[in-house]
């Protein structure tokens, strides 16, 4: 979803609603104080309003709660019948108790595959075993979060709407290397790479670092020599510059053993992120590559064109590297790119 999109769904959004969270690029929780036939009338309208002013196809889920509230979304997606638009309290209650018990707890909100495990050992396979488990019981054996999760599965509010979402406190690009890397211009040439991606994702995330770590390291598996050296570089100022990063991210070169040491990975870290708009340098003061965007037009011509179609120095190549990871075997992302779509032909 594109800014302008998004900027218009949101803004659809939050005309409906008394309280409003963007959760995510394509998902919002809204609060409005309506009876369960209002709440139809109103998810149906929402659904239509995006239709028609957005262009963007949504599924609407109503409930009590915000973990219910993403149970119905998801049971709207999934039963045709409902058009899109699922209320909890007006499903029947059987239908509502069969869902709880027929679908896995790892289908609730919240709950990943190691709090899965530790559930499962506890005899909580279902929905319907983790809504019935006593809260005391799960905030002992686990956290706060997930007995507020019991909560709101048996209908009571317990995790309330954020009115700014809280943005990422670090940024880490890391790769494992398809051939070891054993030259000072090799780990250049990476260091410099991945520092360019990372002020990409900063600035499609429109974020600015105040620190940079980069590291790298031998095999855990190797016979030899073992070595994991890493540099922290304090910024100048917050920053989103490629130029600014990649100068501080190569500083590892200092640290590094080349001749008698293979290295296997790599990566950069950006941490102490704060908004882009909140940071605003005195004029004169700025990066002049952030100025004009550079890691904006870097990242959407790599976009486009490929992610070895532009780069800054040792950066710009026209080939894979030699040390680049290999993904002979990645699965077809049809979801996201055009050009991978599945074909079937049709006799």
């Amino acid at each position: 979803m594109n800014k302008s999109i998004f900027a218009i769904t949101s803004s659809v959004l939050q005309e409906q609603a008394a309280d409003f969270e963007q959760y995510s690029i394509d998902e919002a929780f809204l609060t409005a104080p309506v009876s369960i036939t209002e709440a139809k009338v109103l998810a149906r309208n929402l659904k239509n309003q995006l239709a028609r002013r957005v262009g963007v196809p949504v599924c609407v889920g109503v409930a009590t709660s915000k973990t219910l509230a993403k149970l119905a979304n998801k049971t709207a997606k999934k039963v045709p019948a409902l058009g899109g638009v699922c209320v909890w309290d007006a499903l029947p209650k059987e239908r509502r108790e069969a869902l709880f018990a027929t679908l896995p707890a790892a289908e609730t909100w919240g709950v990943g595959a190691r709090t899965t495990f530790k559930l499962e050992k506890m005899g909580i396979r279902t929905i319907g075993d983790l809504a019935a488990a006593p809260p005391h019981i799960i905030r002992k054996k686990f956290s706060v979060v997930l007995m507020r999760t019991v909560l709101e599965l048996n209908g009571v509010s317990a995790i309330p709407l954020e009115q700014e979402r809280v943005f990422k406190e670090q940024l880490i690009y890391s790769r494992a290397f398809s051939m070891p890397v054993e030259t000072r211009q090799q780990m250049q040439q990476v260091l410099s790479i991945y520092a360019q991606r990372a002020a990409g994702r900063l600035s499609r995330g429109e974020q600015l670092a105040g620190l940079l770590t980069a590291f790298c390291g031998t095999s855990p598996f190797s016979s030899g020599q073992s070595h994991y050296p890493a540099v922290h570089i304090k910024l100048p100022g917050k920053t989103a510059d490629p130029m600014i990063l990649t100068r501080a991210a190569v500083q590892l070169l200092e640290k590094v053993d080349f001749g008698s040491v293979s290295y296997v990975r790599a990566g950069v870290m950006l941490s102490d992120l704060v908004p882009a708009g909140v940071h605003i340098p005195l004029e004169g003061l700025g990066y002049v590559h952030e100025r004009r965007d550079i890691a904006g037009l870097l990242s959407q011509v790599q976009e486009k064109c490929g992610a070895g179609s532009l780069g800054l120095g040792l950066a710009g190549f026209a080939a894979p590297a030699d040390w680049e990871m290999r993904r002979d075997m990645l699965s077809l992302r049809g979801t996201t790119h055009w050009n991978e779509l599945v074909r079937v032909k049709i006799n």
